[in-house]
């Protein structure tokens, strides 16, 4: 019986053991929904601050409203002030879809990929002009620009140095004009804001050039008329400079597809040489 007894005690404080520890496992499981509860505030707190607050990096910078102009189309873009050229033409890519490649950017002449608009003085809502074909546009010609400056290059190299030929020599031996525009052997330099004048056609007239690149043209202008040529009907450009006054060039613009249809401007000054090709067939030519 003193057995039994002894027993039935420790049966008696086994369950009232029990019944205090019940209370204990409650708390417990309410002390570890809160802590999940606080980790999971702790996370949203967390993932609301690496939250973006719809601002854009362009929006951080001073930016300017551009108006570009492509294939009659017009698109409104913004874009930092200190974007350089190739970042410009690659937003226009996104704009058109035409790659930057082939595109051939003009504000006061062709846009330079290398430096900033504010280095070009790009003001708030100018007018850009872009001139390219896309690829599908290129590829549907019959006879790329390429194939065709490829042909005159080649036959050109067959003949002798253009200034001593006869047809050119006739008005190359009138010497310099008096009113042509200064010239800077091996140098590069964008196209001036005025026309190229001063300069003598074939027949020995006097000529000038005007490259209106918001319309895409290039304007030959004699004392009898002024004939406009879209720019992109010019197949090839060529030049050589002259000898004895290296620091000027001739220069003929196709205006066909053989050579018959070639226009001759005498005393180029060679700093425009390569600004003038470059506005006239673009790199995008190449492509």
């Amino acid at each position: 019986m003193a057995a039994q007894d002894g027993s039935e005690e420790v049966i008696m404080e086994t369950e009232e053991k029990l019944k205090e520890a019940e209370p204990l496992g409650e708390d417990a499981e309410k002390s570890e929904a809160d802590t999940t509860s606080h980790t999971d505030a702790g996370n949203a707190t967390t993932q609301d601050s690496s939250i973006s607050n719809g601002d854009d990096a362009d929006d951080k910078q001073e930016t300017v409203d551009l108006k570009i102009i492509w294939n009659k189309n017009k698109y409104d873009l913004k874009i930092p002030v200190d974007s350089t050229g190739a970042k410009l033409k690659e937003r226009i890519h996104s704009l058109t879809g035409l790659p930057p490649a082939m595109q051939k950017v003009m504000y006061k002449g062709l846009l330079p990929e290398d430096k900033t608009l504010r280095e070009i003085k790009v003001t708030n809502g100018a007018k850009i002009m872009v001139v390219g074909s896309t690829i599908n546009d290129v590829l549907a010609v019959n006879t790329p620009k390429e194939v065709i400056q490829q042909e005159v290059k080649a036959e050109e190299n067959k003949k002798e140095p253009l200034c001593r030929q006869k047809q050119h020599r006739k008005v190359l031996d009138k010497g310099k004009p008096d009113d042509i525009m200064p010239a800077i052997k091996g140098a590069k330099e964008r196209l001036p804001t005025v026309p190229l004048s001063g300069m003598f056609n074939k027949s020995g007239g006097k000529v000038r050039l005007t490259f209106k690149l918001e319309q895409d043209q290039l304007w030959i202008g004699t004392k009898e008329r002024t004939e406009k040529v879209p720019m992109g009907s010019i197949k090839n450009v060529v030049s050589e400079p002259i000898e004895g006054h290296e620091d000027y060039h001739m220069m003929a613009f196709q205006l066909g597809p053989t050579e018959a249809s070639q226009y001759w401007v005498y005393w180029v000054p060679a700093q425009f040489v390569d600004a003038i090709k470059d506005t006239v067939l673009g790199k995008w030519q190449y492509f």
